[in-house]
């Protein structure tokens, strides 16, 4: 694979396998209907059942009050407990077998309650099986959705390390890319004025509690701050500055593992009696424990444990209260799906998106426990169009008409082109700024608020590939920012354009979106509010191509090339775009409709 996306799913095996396992087991996989529920309003559950299992028998089993709900043979011992309905019975070739499916309708709550359940069928010979290997499910009645801020923004994300290390102070110069740079907390706050000047008004900063590495992921304590980056009064000061100039500060959290070096692990593995014991899994003690992706330097946390659970959430609630404004959460997948009606009871009033490198059915599974997810989908079809050139224009608009009808409108999907954890998107294209351009483009003018990776808005790239000899390394795209004359001027100025128009674009912020017909190889669609309408052309070609839309433009809001031609004839619109280029139109009024 030459454009490796992390993920449990990153290769063509292991979808089948999820597939395969998804289906022939005992499983509900938060197939919930609604998936966030109203107050009041009562909520379906489906249970479904392989081949291998002759189950014709299923209950749930739910508690109102956030304990654990407990029972056997359809009887409840803690909480409720109710027959589930068999629904149907389908063949699937894959299995080669018959699948069944049961459900069952809970009765609406208030707003404020915790509903836990668990689902489970009775196999032939009486042994009841629970759904997923016994995973318990929960979600957290509300009426919240994601603060009506999140509409505008216009994310800039900061690995800490790898910024600005302050006024007055160098780089420092590590033996290897792991190292320390020597970013500071500080050196974000001296820089808050450059980022305001871009247009961005949402800051994004990689972990930053005491750890071990230069990347933060594995956190020694999640309630203080790593002293190479600075201190919680340096957190204050940047807070309280960022706030002041009306941007608002999400920070990283990682409620799934830990370091190895935190000090509750060390008892855990060193004191046989230690309290810690249980907040992990351990297959033999001390030595094997469950871990991040087999890493042994990332013990995972067992959030069904209720002090492991609330020790993660007052932490986010303390940093919530110190002043962040939300979360990008770190590995959403790996925690139990329980864990997330917690968090989301912890975290009310403020924006959360996951980390969830899964299908759009799995991101769907967090509705109503997480305000959306980063849209991993998008970055790859955006990465295989504009990167690589491999996706013809047609591919991409039928792409972006599902995938936006797909989303309910509530769903944050913020976009993004990288991240810290793959090739930067200027490497991928080879160098090429029109594909970044091009890519940024379409980025801007679709409807989730955009993401931008420190330092692409001024040309930073990388010198090798993020795998090598097989290994994932990282690393390669995390090299110190840019400042003073080593920034391209003309591709920050072009993104300082990109934000400027989002931002007083009420059609890009939340309108609706249509593809237009136009031929190969021109992208094209339509953004519409009740404000204003915009139109999108984007060249795929390598050679200038020349097309009509059948629109008037009023205006010219973006152009990626100079060479870009718009010529309004009557009801219509000639656009002539150089290779890889772009604009994005204001379409005129039926008054503004006047030859000129």
């Amino acid at each position: 694979m030459d454009d490796f996306i992390f993920g449990t799913l990153a290769t063509e095996e292991l979808r089948r396998e999820r597939v395969r396992a998804a289906r022939a087991g005992v499983t509900h996989l938060q197939d919930r209907e609604p998936r966030d529920p109203a107050p009041g309003q009562p909520v379906r559950l489906r249970l479904s059942l392989g081949p291998e299992h002759y189950g014709r028998r299923a209950w749930v089993y739910w508690t109102l009050d956030g304990s654990e709900p407990q029972g056997r043979g359809g009887k409840p011992e803690r909480g409720f407990s109710a027959p589930m309905r068999l629904t149907g019975t389908e063949w699937d070739t894959i299995l080669w077998g018959y699948r069944s499916r049961f459900e069952a309708v809970l009765p609406g709550q208030p707003a404020g309650t915790l509903l836990r359940y668990r689902l489970s069928a009775e196999e032939h010979g009486g042994d009841e099986v629970f759904a997923d290997g016994g995973t318990g499910y929960a979600v957290y009645i509300d009426d919240d959705p994601a603060p009506a801020w999140t509409k505008t923004a216009r994310v800039y994300q900061i690995f800490v390390d790898r910024f600005y290390p302050g006024d007055g102070r160098a780089w420092q110069q590590p033996d290897s890319l792991s190292g320390f740079y020597g970013g500071t907390l500080r050196g974000v706050t001296q820089k808050l004025d450059y980022i305001v000047e871009l247009g961005f008004n949402t800051l994004w900063l990689t972990p930053i509690f005491p750890s071990p590495s230069h990347h933060g992921y594995d956190a020694t304590d999640l309630f203080e701050v790593e002293p190479r980056l600075g201190s919680k009064a340096d957190l204050r000061e940047l807070l309280d500055e960022a706030h002041r100039r009306g941007m608002r500060v999400l920070l990283d959290f990682v409620p799934n593992h830990i370091s190895n070096r935190h000090p509750f692990f060390r008892d855990a593995v060193t004191n046989p009696g230690s309290p810690y014991r249980e907040w992990f899994n351990f297959t033999r003690w001390p030595e094997e424990y469950e871990t991040f992706f087999g890493v042994k330097e990332l013990p995972q946390l067992d959030l069904r444990h209720p002090e492991a659970r609330q020790h993660v959430l007052d932490a986010a609630r303390y940093w919530l209260d110190f002043g962040a404004d939300g979360f990008r959460v770190d590995y959403a997948i790996g925690p139990a799906p329980e864990f997330w009606a917690f968090f989301r009871q912890a975290t009310l009033h403020c924006w959360t998106f996951g980390e969830i490198v899964d299908p759009p059915d799995v991101q769907l599974t967090f509705a109503g426990l997480l305000d959306g997810a980063l849209d991993f989908m998008l970055l790859e079809a955006l990465r295989q169009t504009f990167a690589f050139g491999r996706w013809p224009a047609a591919r991409l608009i039928s792409f972006l008409q599902r995938h936006e009808a797909y989303f309910p409108a509530g769903y944050s999907r913020p976009s993004f082109l990288d991240n810290h954890d793959m090739n930067r998107f200027l490497w991928a294209a080879g160098g090429d700024k029109r594909r970044l351009r091009a890519a940024a483009a379409c980025q801007y003018t679709l409807s989730g608020p955009p993401v931008v990776y420190y330092g692409t808005e001024v040309g930073l790239s990388q010198q090798r590939d993020v795998r090598q000899d097989g290994r994932g390394i990282p690393e390669e795209a995390r090299l110190p920012m840019l400042w003073g004359d080593q920034q391209d001027q003309e591709l920050l100025t072009f993104y300082r354009r990109l934000n400027e128009m989002r931002a007083g674009s009420p059609a890009l912020q939340s309108g609706s979106w249509e593809p237009l017909d136009v031929p190969e190889p021109i992208l094209a669609y339509r953004r519409a509010s009740e404000e204003e309408t915009l139109l999108v052309t984007i060249n795929l070609h390598d050679a200038p191509q020349t097309f009509t839309l059948a629109a008037r433009c009023a205006e010219v809001l973006l152009e990626t090339d100079p060479a870009c031609s718009v010529w309004p004839q009557g009801k219509q619109t000639e656009v002539e775009l150089p290779a890889l280029g772009a604009v994005v139109l204001r379409q005129a009024e039926p008054s503004e409709g006047a030859e000129r």
